[in-house]
C-alpha cells in the first residue's frame, strides 16, 4: 500500500461485500451494512449503481468479466470466515484478534462478538480512515474493540499486543485475512510464531496464495488484469506457499493444520451449482490451524 493512504485492496473487498449486501435478502450470503461506508470515489459510485433497477446483477457481472473470480472468492470466503467464527465461539473463545483488519466489520455486525474483546490490528494509515468512518456512522464508540496500529514488516507484534491488553493465557480466535500474500517470508514466520504462543485450544484462520501464482501466473485465469490492478494500488503479491507443504510449514512454527480449502472449493460450498461457471482466483486459499501446546 502507498504511504499515507488506506489499503486500496481493503476498499475493493469492502465494495464486494457492499454489492453482496445490496442483493435481495433471500439471495445474498450475508449482510454487511457498514461496507459501503468505507468506499471512496469511484468505488462508492459503483456501489450506488448496484442499487439501481437491474444494477444488482449488472455490476457484479461487469466486475467478474474484467477480474474473473476475485469478487466471488471474496464473497464466499467472507461467509466461510463468518461461519468459522460462529463455530469457534461454541468452544468457547474468549477474545478475538483480527490481524490486518482493514475494513473488516465483523466486530460490529456479528452480535456474538459484541460481548468480548476484539483486537483490530492494522497499518496506522488504514486504521485511521476506518476509525474516522466508524466515528461518523456508529451511534457510540465500540467499547469492546481495541485498535492496535502495526506495520507487520517493521513493528514487533508481541510488544504492541501486550500494551493493548491482549491476554496470551486466554483462548483466542485469530483471523489473518488477506495479508500473508503481501508480506515477506520473514514477516509471515514471525507472525505465525506469535500466533503459536496463544493459549492451547486457540484457533488461527488465515489466507494465503498458492506459490505457483508468483512464478507461473499464466497458469491461473485472470491474473494479468489482477496483477495490473495490484500494481496500480502498490500492493503486489510477494509471498505464497505450496499447499502440499503447508502442514509441514505450520508444524515447523508450532501450529497444527486442521483444514485448507481453495477458492473453487469454498465457492462451491456457498454458491452451489452456480460455482460451476465461476473461474479465476483459484490460487487463493483459506486455512485453519490450531494451537495445541504452549511450546510453539
Amino acid at each position: 500500500m502507498r504511504a499515507g493512504q488506506a489499503s486500496r485492496t481493503a476498499e475493493q473487498n469492502a465494495l464486494f461485500r457492499a454489492l453482496e449486501t445490496a442483493r435481495p435478502e433471500g439471495r445474498r450470503l450475508f449482510a454487511d451494512p457498514l461496507a459501503r461506508e468505507f468506499l471512496t470515489w469511484p468505488l462508492n459510485l459503483v456501489a450506488q449503481l448496484a442499487l439501481l433497477p437491474g444494477g444488482g446483477d449488472l455490476v457484479p457481472w461487469v466486475i467478474d468479466s474484467r477480474w474473473p473470480g476475485v469478487r466471488s472468492s471474496v464473497v464466499a470466503r467472507t461467509k466461510l470466515i463468518d461461519d468459522a467464527i460462529a463455530a469457534a465461539l461454541g468452544e468457547p473463545i474468549e477474545q478475538v484478534v483480527i490481524l490486518g483488519a482493514g475494513f473488516d466489520s465483523r466486530a460490529y455486525r456479528l452480535s456474538a462478538l459484541r460481548g468480548m474483546a476484539v483486537f483490530e490490528v492494522d497499518h496506522p494509515d488504514t486504521q485511521a480512515m476506518k476509525r474516522k468512518v466508524l466515528a461518523e456512522v456508529l451511534p457510540a464508540p465500540p467499547t469492546h474493540v481495541r485498535f492496535v496500529g502495526l506495520d507487520f514488516a517493521r513493528d514487533d507484534l508481541a510488544s504492541v499486543m501486550v500494551t493493548a491488553g491482549y491476554r496470551q493465557s486466554t483462548r483466542t480466535f485469530i483471523l489473518w485475512e488477506g495479508v500473508t500474500n503481501y508480506l515477506t517470508e520473514a514477516a509471515v514466520d514471525t507472525t505465525l510464531r506469535w500466533c503459536a504462543r496463544a493459549s492451547p485450544g486457540s484457533r488461527l484462520l488465515f489466507t494465503y496464495i498458492h506459490r505457483d501464482v508468483l512464478t507461473k501466473p499464466e497458469a491461473f485465469v485472470g491474473t494479468e488484469r489482477l496483477f495490473a490492478s495490484l500494481a496500480r494500488a502498490g500492493e503486489m503479491f510477494t509471498f505464497g506457499i505450496e499447499p502440499d507443504q503447508l502442514r509441514g510449514f505450520l508444524a515447523a512454527r508450532g501450529l497444527s493444520l486442521e483444514s485448507d480449502v481453495g477458492a473453487a472449493e469454498y465457492r462451491e460450498r456457498y454458491f452451489g451449482q452456480h460455482a460451476r461457471s465461476m473461474r479465476g482466483h483459484e490460487f487463493y486459499r483459506v486455512a485453519v490451524a490450531c494451537i495445541s501446546s504452549v511450546d510453539g
